[in-house]
């Protein structure tokens, strides 16, 4: 006989009333989707664990709180506190994802000029320095759903689900960080081609 899987809020509930067990669950029924979205953004096995653990040990201190406040909303919850969490991390060692070249993201990957010339590097260079100055100067809120969707290629649905706002605020933000680079763009005539 198959057991009746329990709604994630009244596991929550169970948990605070103190039963250990429920956790339990919880974590064991959202670990790999936690992990993997950690992983995903760390790419180092070791931090990533160390940041899962923080993560449940951060979501047990305020269940045991009782400050959680109970939406239904409990995985897009806890994928908060794992993303604040990475972002922690990246500012502890001065390096932010977003502006590290990987073989999988570039912004110049568009480009069609595969063999650069040293002019043409020297413009690369500086067309990144330009759009790394134009994405700072972002409101947090733009610049924040800008680069989940742009750098770490995360879809409208992961970004609502890990700000906490809905996929149209999302969509929202992205809009209003693109208009906002086009009028700096024109309004300082910057090119950002070679």
């Amino acid at each position: 006989m198959a057991s009746i899987q329990l709604p994630d809020a009244l596991l929550v509930k169970k948990y605070i009333d103190g039963d250990e067990n429920a956790l339990t669950i919880l974590i064991n029924r959202h670990q790999s989707k936690i992990f993997g979205f950690i992983y995903s953004k760390i790419a180092d096995r070791d931090i990533s664990d160390d940041i899962f653990q923080d993560t449940f040990i951060k979501v047990i201190r305020t269940l045991k709180s009782n400050s959680y406040n109970e939406e239904g909303k409990f995985l897009p919850w806890v994928m908060r506190i794992a993303h604040n969490l990475i972002i922690d991390h990246f500012r502890r060692n001065k390096k932010m994802p977003m502006f590290r070249e990987t073989e999988e993201f570039s912004i110049f990957s568009i480009m069609s000029d595969d063999s650069l010339t040293v002019e043409n590097k020297i413009i690369q260079d500086q067309v990144e320095v330009d759009l790394k100055k134009l994405i700072e100067e972002l409101p947090a809120d733009q610049k924040e759903v800008l680069v989940m969707r742009m750098y770490q290629d995360m879809s409208f649905k992961e970004i609502s689900e890990i700000t906490g706002v809905s996929i149209n605020t999302a969509l929202g933000r992205m809009r209003y960080a693109l208009m906002n680079m086009r009028k700096v763009i024109d309004k300082h005539q910057i090119i950002l081609t070679n």
